[in-house]
């Protein structure tokens, strides 16, 4: 009689034919168990690492690349041209994902999440090492495009897995626990980041830090990514996760099909998390250019308030959990979805109203992210059909980034300057709407049903 692989008590009833065509690999960790704790903690080195490098990119594009990159452009000009750049990874990680997934579906994962781990580090060391405008001229904005979008195919290929398998895995009552828990990285990831440009740029003089000292966050974050990526590959390759990769269904599916099958729910998980995801970059970034361009106060400070906020959402993502489980993910997403339309009507009193606004509107608009971010890898992924869902929360999750938040410092920084900021306010309120849409059409993302 066939041994099976127990989590939780639930055995997924493989039959010894199903054992055989898995491989003599798989069949030798059948009688192994692992439980949703330890999937969770390759979830958050997974998003970890990867919202490090996201972070480091996103305040070098408002602090530094201006100076760097684009010297004989005006400040705002310079920094709409590098949040031009910037997005530019969040439109290929679709592509990376697809041909990552083709890759897998030919080779094997420990291919796919090799070769990404060459394209990340080629593409955040040439970063790192690539000369100003001033030494290499419009190359040298070409060539930092190219590593951007390099980043983009490489998070996209990196896709793991392992949060669609903790929400496979998770106790039924827990879910939204369980969710909650991968998203613990992206505060993390902020705060190491923000913490070294912080002290990079108080240590050094200004001369010195846009010379060489925004280089280091880029070192930094090749040798995490190296180190974390290399820690997802020994733990997702492992015979007692492969097998439950496999007995969960968790393989690649082609996009045709995806799309075919289950293109509804790629839509509506996508926009029923915007409103998270657009408020992502309004609170990190944004207000950092926005100051960084007024020239109004010590953006050190501003960092060190933003490291507070993080604080306020680490707390928020943690009692998005309780909530979601107490009420359910639809009506805690669609809560949040109206306090962050609420919230944006606040936005311009309080970046116009000095520094005591300015902090307020950080910390409160952390605090929302983290309570609404909490949830939203959820929503991305609720619907899906077992066999769909390893493909399907991997691209649905890139088109959430790519219409929620690519664009969201190019515009609302646009928009603000010439406009006013009342319409990086309507920015807002519009994720919020669709967000509040998209749940509205598509009540089985209550996670008690």
């Amino acid at each position: 009689m066939a041994n099976t692989t127990t989590l939780n008590g639930v055995q997924p009833g493989v039959t010894e034919h199903a054992q055989t065509s898995q491989g003599a690999r798989n069949i030798n960790a059948r009688d192994a168990h692992i439980s949703p704790g330890e999937i969770a903690i390759g979830v958050v080195i997974g998003r970890a690492s990867e919202y490090f490098d996201f972070f480091v990119y996103a305040l070098a594009s408002a602090l530094v690349f201006p100076s760097v990159f684009f010297p004989n452009y005006s400040r705002l000009d310079g920094t709409l041209y590098a949040f031009a750049i910037f997005s530019l990874a969040f439109i290929a990680r679709p592509i990376g994902t697809v041909a990552f997934m083709a890759v897998q579906h030919h080779f094997k994962r420990e291919t796919k999440l090799t070769l990404a781990l060459m394209v990340m580090g080629v593409s955040t060391a040439g970063i790192a090492f690539l000369p100003s405008f001033e030494s290499l001229g419009t190359t040298a904005v070409v060539l930092l495009a190219l590593f951007r979008m390099g980043q983009g195919i490489a998070q996209g290929g990196s896709w793991d897995g392992l949060p669609s398998l903790l929400a496979l895995n998770a106790p039924e009552h827990k879910r939204g626990w369980y969710a909650m828990l991968g998203q613990l990285g992206a505060p993390l990831g902020f705060a190491i980041a923000a913490g070294l440009f912080a002290y990079l740029m108080s240590s050094l003089t200004s001369a010195d830090f846009l010379d060489w000292g925004w280089r280091y966050p880029f070192y930094v974050a090749f040798a995490i990514n190296v180190v974390a990526l290399f820690a997802r590959l020994r733990l997702v390759t492992t015979t007692e996760y492969s097998t439950l990769l496999d007995d969960r269904q968790l393989e690649p599916v082609s996009a045709v099909e995806l799309v075919s099958a289950q293109g509804r729910n790629i839509v509506i998980g996508a926009l029923a998390a915007l409103a998270s995801y657009a408020l992502f970059h309004l609170v990190t970034v944004f207000p950092l250019s926005w100051i960084a361009l007024n020239e109004s106060r010590s953006l050190p400070g501003v960092l060190g308030v933003q490291l507070l906020g993080v604080v306020l959402m680490t707390i928020g993502i943690i009692i998005s959990g309780v909530v979601a489980d107490r009420h359910g993910r639809r009506r805690t997403l669609g809560t949040l979805a109206i306090m962050i339309a609420v919230f944006s009507v606040a936005v311009p009193f309080l970046l116009d109203a000095g520094d005591a606004g300015q902090n307020i509107f950080i910390l409160v608009g952390f605090f929302l992210l983290g309570l609404s971010y909490g949830q939203a890898s959820g929503a991305v992924t609720a619907n899906f059909e077992q066999r769909f869902r390893y493909t399907g929360a991997a691209l649905t999750s890139d088109l959430a980034w790519l219409v929620g938040a690519a664009f969201a410092p190019l515009v609302a920084l646009g928009v603000s300057f010439h406009f006013g900021l009342a319409y990086a306010g309507l920015y807002l309120l519009s994720g919020a709407v669709a967000s509040l849409a998209a749940l509205s059409l598509n009540r089985r993302l209550d996670i008690r049903r």
